[in-house]
């Protein structure tokens, strides 16, 4: 049996073009380099951890844990009415 044209298998490789064309193209591309930029909402985050690992934010709260626990938290009236008036004007208003 008599293969012709042996030299043929070597002349067309397809994925050495495609190779040279990408070549040339990441060469007109102009080099990037890698940024990264931090949202707003990321750097809050950070700093809210930040607030945890806070010792004194620590004392307080292990000391309110301490007085919920043992029935001695109290909260003020003002505070608790000052919390509690917008609900009401929202049902009031939302009645009408």
């Amino acid at each position: 049996m008599k293969v012709n044209e042996t030299g043929r298998v070597g002349g067309i490789n397809p994925y050495q073009r495609n190779l040279e064309l990408r070549d040339l193209n990441s060469n007109k591309k102009k080099q990037s380099h890698d940024q990264i930029s931090i949202s707003t909402e990321a750097k809050e985050m950070l700093n809210a951890q930040n607030r945890v690992n806070d010792p004194a934010r620590a004392e307080r709260i292990e000391k309110l844990k301490q007085e919920v626990s043992t029935g001695t938290y109290h909260v003020g009236n003002d505070k608790i009415a000052e919390k509690l008036l917008p609900y009401f004007k929202s049902y009031l208003k939302s009645g009408e």
